[in-house]
């Protein structure tokens, strides 16, 4: 008979699981113990929040849910933020957490809240694991994860079960969910019509398109409907970029709005294909306005609308690639933007944002790419930076490029790169951060030490939050709070294991980054920028 813990291991490791993420304290000892015995190997973090974007980066490497495991107490609440992040961004992840007996908290306090209270708001399920129950409630969790939307599952361990033996409830674990798509019918012949007779078709692609793996019937109908097409963040990369219909990825740029929001204007058909618009900034709500004539906007959803960010004439919930299969399947598309305005605009974003500058913000991204395999994993912190290399980065396959977009939270980017490159050694990975960001999780340096991974680390170095700093600017207001001193990151690397080097020029990122991924340990590299680099960029 196993332990508890040994049967949630085990059912993890079924579910594809390879590796744990956390912080030790007596209430998970069990939990690790079976970790470990099940195949899942537990790395110690700095810091629980670093611990969960390590976990999310397995993910985006296998596909199987992250775990994130976090003492009682302390250690649950550091863990908010990334929880709520797994949560906007559709992110499948276990977090696993010890707490006090239930009858011991009758008469014990110290550190014991109720764990569930806190964590429920912010994931999709929190559940206290029962005797008895054990295989059940780890099924459930995982299930929970993985279903549509993906997102995170709390499992909390009381200490007293954790060790014990107990038997499984041995019920058959869940089948598959089978694809649901439109039912034939008015709507649906009236949405095909829509798309065959399309002078100007556009789609906008978001971030169920990943989860659905619906890029390659996407990628396939956006070019037999010869239909351009804009992305979020997240969803960049589901057409190769340096496509001729590729529009790029959008979202957070003023700039990139006005440039394409007359194409917006003038499309005959919109296709929103698994599009969430809580990557966007409020500049998108309602851009294309309801019921305007001589438009037709088509939504292909997981979910029916409750954001009410956008709205659309014919809405199909279903599942994405399912949906867009009946809905785009034997239809041939006409000559479409017969003015050559796909090209033009294609041309008008390039000249927004320029990349041939000597050295700057812009450069720093253009050199990266340029030394960078067109394969590999990239992940880019909260702040100016981000903005602007979404903008310029060009992806060639999904999830390429990992960022928080829903909730923007600071300190993802190193950690994100680091978990990726633990479950898939093989794909190079570079991290670019902030010079504010990488201060904040300097710590999980020396975790990268101990990880002994290639990974890059491109700090952009301007010594102050640019993208506040550029709001109170843009508002009239005095600077305050958000200037800081200037760190030698070079030395801080060359201190904790690593190897630190500065870059002032495009040759010298070049040669670092195509001597870190080469590296038998992880290379930072600090890149100056000049304080207001970021200004008219974006």
């Amino acid at each position: 008979m196993s332990t508890a813990s040994e049967i949630v291991a085990q059912h993890l490791y079924e579910a594809g699981c390879r590796h744990a993420f956390g912080i030790p304290g007596g209430e998970v000892l069990h939990l690790m113990e079976g970790l470990e015995k099940a195949g899942i190997d537990f790395h110690l973090v700095k810091h629980e929040n670093s611990g969960g974007f390590m976990a999310e980066g397995t993910y985006h490497a296998t596909g199987a849910p992250g775990i994130l495991v976090a003492t009682v107490g302390p250690g649950v609440v550091n863990a908010i933020n990334v929880i709520a992040n797994a949560w906007q961004d559709q992110v499948p992840m276990i977090f696993l957490t010890g707490c006090v007996d239930a009858n011991e908290a009758e008469t014990y306090t110290h550190q014991v809240f109720d764990h569930t209270a806190v964590i429920a708001p912010i994931s999709k399920a929190s559940m206290v694991i029962s005797p008895g129950a054990v295989d059940v409630m780890i099924d459930k969790a995982i299930a929970l994860a993985v279903a549509d939307p993906p997102g995170p599952v709390h499992l909390d361990m009381p200490i007293g079960l954790a060790g014990a033996e107990t038997k499984p409830a041995g019920y058959p674990k869940p089948g598959t969910i089978a694809k649901v798509a439109p039912a034939p019918g008015a709507d649906l012949d009236r949405a095909r019509d829509a798309l065959a007779s399309a002078e100007r078709p556009l789609v906008i692609a978001g971030v169920d398109i990943l989860h659905h793996h619906a890029a390659e019937t996407l990628n396939e109908a956006v070019h037999r409907l010869s239909m351009p097409i804009i992305t979020s963040y997240k969803a960049k990369g589901v057409v190769p970029e340096d496509d001729a219909l590729a529009l790029g990825g959008h979202g957070l740029s003023p700039k990139s709005y006005k440039l394409l929001k007359p194409m917006i204007d003038a499309a005959d058909v919109i296709l929103l294909a698994g599009y969430d618009p809580i990557e966007m900034r409020i500049d998108w709500r309602h851009t294309w306005g309801t019921a305007i004539e001589g438009k037709t906007v088509i939504e292909v959803a997981a979910h029916p609308n409750r954001h009410f960010v956008h709205q659309s004439d014919i809405s199909f919930v279903c599942d994405v690639d399912a949906g867009l299969t009946a809905l785009t399947q034997g239809l041939n598309g006409n000559l479409t933007w017969a003015g050559g305005e796909v090209a033009a605009m294609k041309a008008t974003l390039a000249d927004a944002f320029p990349r041939d500058e000597e050295w700057g913000p812009a450069a720093v991204i253009d050199a990266a790419r340029n030394a960078f395999p067109r394969n590999g994993f990239v992940a880019v912190d909260t702040g100016a930076h981000r903005i602007l290399l979404s903008q310029q980065w060009d992806c060639f396959e999904p999830q390429k490029l990992a960022q928080s977009t829903g909730l923007c939270t600071m300190g993802c980017a190193l950690p994100l790169v680091m978990g990726h490159k633990l479950a898939d050694p093989e794909t190079p990975v570079i991290a670019f951060t902030g010079d504010g960001g990488m201060e904040m999780i300097l710590g999980e340096l020396a975790t990268l030490r101990d990880m002994a991974l290639p990974v890059v680390v491109v700090v952009f170095v301007d010594e102050s939050l640019s993208l506040i700093e550029l709001k109170q600017r843009g508002g009239g207001q005095d600077n305050l709070g958000v200037d800081f001193g200037g760190t030698d990151f070079a030395a801080v690397a060359n201190c904790m294991g690593g190897r630190g080097v500065t870059a002032t020029n495009r040759a010298e990122l070049e040669s670092a980054i195509t001597e870190g991924l080469a590296a038998d340990t992880y290379t930072l590299i600090a890149c100056p920028i000049g304080r207001k680099a970021y200004d008219g960029r974006f």
